[in-house]
């Protein structure tokens, strides 16, 4: 239980990066279940930025003294599994796209929140680094979402939408 601003956000620290670890084994799973070429290519560039996003968070933890260990995130273990079942029940092809393409905005919209949070967190006790740091990241998730949101709506979608006519 959290005791103070310190404690909560040494939590969600430990938690956001168990996240990032979950997302980092996950994203090579759904860049090989996509069917386009430019989903894929998402999957694939949004993993090395996951890769420098895992690096930020350690970097917070050092700028507040603590050493990240990880801690259980139901939120994000949930979306994992989801993703991981929509690649079970759907063939490879434009349906399944769509689908990868929702769940990963579940998980960025899951990111968006959490690293918002930390960041008002860190800015509400002063800590003006840890914030910067989570800003930078929070930049990053919301323009991975507007960038699955603009091929859904220009690829992934439309495709889907030839096969079903």
């Amino acid at each position: 239980m959290a005791e103070n601003i310190k404690t909560l956000m040494t939590e969600k620290l430990n938690q956001t990066y168990t996240a990032e670890k979950l997302i980092l084994e996950s994203l090579p799973k759904l860049a090989q279940a996509a069917s386009s070429q430019k989903l894929k290519q998402a999957f694939e560039a949004h993993r090395q930025e996951t890769e420098q996003q895992v690096a930020r968070l350690e970097q917070a933890g050092q700028q507040m003294g603590i050493q990240l260990q990880g801690a259980p995130c139901e939120a994000m273990q949930g979306l994992a599994a989801e993703a991981e079942r929509l690649i079970s029940e759907h063939q490879r092809g434009p349906m399944l796209d769509v689908a990868l393409v929702a769940a990963a905005q579940s998980v960025e919209h899951h990111e968006i929140a959490v690293y918002g949070t930390i960041r008002t967190l860190a800015r509400s006790a002063g800590m003006e680094q840890v914030a910067d740091l989570m800003e930078q990241t929070l930049r990053e998730e919301k323009a991975t979402d507007e960038k699955l949101t603009m091929l859904a709506e220009t690829e992934v979608n439309p495709s889907a939408l030839k096969m079903a006519a």
